[in-house]
Parts: structure tokens; C-alpha cells; sequence
């Protein structure tokens, strides 16, 4: 075959460049940004004159980082659930359901993704100052669910379209009732579908920044959003710290998310 990667011959010398100049345009503002969390000058200076972990111990000690990091994995948290609770109603009845103007509502389910997040904020952040819940958590949860929403749909009705429907419908010839065929079959066969919405509907509030500087108030406010208002009046590099600590989590959780994909694959 043409595109048989075995069979590119010199090509392959060129696509593995290309690939490896790609990733290090990605990653290298990414550990830049981590190796002057490292850096001993008060400034976001490179190459750092020194090496010391002082601004990992300021950033610990001071409160407002510290509940700035805990509100954002709160509202992170709550987004993530129900992001996954309405997501898994929502694939069902995407997948299963046979309604006039199913595709369309899946395209609108899926707007979140593709709509410029700033014409998003700017549209919830002028409707909750209307209702009172600019600047509330409940304000947040429900914004970021929304952003998070298209997250959860995607791997779980990608699941449920791959699940064989067959399954459930032995179950339920078997004696079971639907919802006891869809709660003990169907669900933990699409566990994995359910478990990467979780994952990223968690990540997709957790980083997320536009529409929180919108939703933030005095005494509320993410961690994206400390670490932007702080790199507006300092550039200390407790910022940096913040910001590698902030993507060390993604991180983390991404390849928990891999080995447990290939876990539970098995």
C-alpha cells in the first residue's frame, strides 16, 4: 500500500523529523515554563542564573494559591459529574433514539467545542449577572459543565455505538428488566467510554480560563485565574511554579487515563 508506513522508504526519515519538530514546537514553551519555576532570580529570567525549589515552598505557603487550587478542583469536580451524568442520558438517547432531528440535536450538544470560548463567556456572563449567579459557584459549575458537556458525549457515545446491543437484549429476554440490563450490562461494558468523559470533562474546567475570568469574583476565583492576574501584576516566578504544578496534574492524570484505558481494555 501507498501510505504502508513500512513501505515509505526515505519518507519515513521525513515524517519521524517532522513529527519530532511538531512536538518540540508544542512542548518547549511548556518546559521552558517549568525550568524557570526552577529558577533562582525573583524575575522570569532564562537561562535561570541558579537553581533553587523557594518558589514551590512561597506558592504552598501562601493561602490564596492554595484556595485558588482547591476551588478549582471543587468546581472541576462537580463539572466532571455532571458533565458525565447528563452526557450518559444524552448518548443514549443519541444513539438509541430514532427522533426527528437527532443529528441536529447532536451538533448542538457538540456547539461548546467549536464556538469561540469568549463569545460563550460573554453570552453566560451577561445572562447569570441577569439571574445573580455571576460570580457564584453554582454560576461556575453550570458554565463549566456546559464547556465540559461536549468532553463527556463524545467517548461515551463512541462506546455505546461499539457496545452490542444484542447483550442487553439477551439480558432482558433472560429476565431482567431494562434498567437492570442497562445498569448491570450495558454500563460496565462501556466503562471506559465513561471513565475518559469523567477524565475529560474534569481537565476541560480544571484548565480552563476564559470564561472563569468572567465568572470570577473577589473572593472566587480558579486557579487559571490567579495565575493570570498574578503574571498581570508580577512576574515572579511563583507563577511559573503555579503554572508547572498546574501542568504536572494534567499530565498525570492523562497517563493514569492511559494505563487505566489499557487496564480495563483487557
Amino acid at each position: 500500500m501507498l501510505l504502508d508506513y513500512d513501505r515509505l522508504g526515505w519518507l519515513r526519515a521525513a515524517l519521524a523529523g517532522f513529527t519530532a519538530s511538531v512536538a518540540a514546537f508544542l512542548l518547549l514553551p511548556v518546559i521552558f515554563i517549568i525550568l524557570l519555576s526552577f529558577g533562582s532570580s525573583r524575575w522570569l529570567a532564562f537561562p535561570p542564573p541558579g537553581w533553587t525549589l523557594k518558589w514551590y515552598r512561597e506558592l504552598l505557603a501562601d493561602p490564596a494559591w492554595i484556595d485558588a487550587a482547591l476551588t478549582s478542583a471543587r468546581i472541576a469536580a462537580m463539572a466532571a459529574i455532571l458533565s458525565v451524568l447528563i452526557g450518559l442520558l444524552a448518548s443514549f438517547s443519541l444513539v438509541r433514539g430514532e427522533f426527528r432531528g437527532r443529528h441536529l440535536l447532536r451538533g448542538l450538544l457538540l456547539t461548546p467545542m467549536v464556538l469561540p470560548v469568549v463569545v460563550f463567556a460573554i453570552a453566560i456572563y451577561a445572562l447569570f449577572l441577569r439571574i445573580g449567579l455571576a460570580g457564584t459557584t453554582i454560576g461556575f459549575v453550570i458554565a463549566h459543565t456546559i464547556l465540559a458537556l461536549p468532553f463527556a458525549i463524545i467517548p461515551i457515545a463512541t462506546a455505546l455505538e461499539g457496545f452490542d446491543k444484542s447483550i442487553e437484549d439477551a439480558a432482558i429476554v433472560c429476565g431482567a428488566s431494562p434498567l437492570q440490563a442497562r445498569l448491570r450490562i450495558t454500563l460496565p461494558s462501556i466503562r471506559i467510554g465513561i471513565f475518559s468523559a469523567a477524565i475529560f470533562s474534569f481537565l476541560a474546567s480544571w484548565d480552563e480560563v476564559v470564561v472563569a475570568i468572567f465568572m470570577a469574583s473577589p473572593t472566587l476565583q480558579t486557579l487559571p485565574v490567579k495565575i493570570w492576574g498574578s503574571l498581570r501584576a508580577d512576574l515572579s516566578p511563583v507563577v511559573a511554579a503555579a503554572s508547572s504544578l498546574l501542568v504536572g496534574l494534567t499530565l498525570a492524570l492523562m497517563i493514569v487515563t492511559a494505563l487505566l484505558r489499557r487496564k480495563l481494555s483487557r
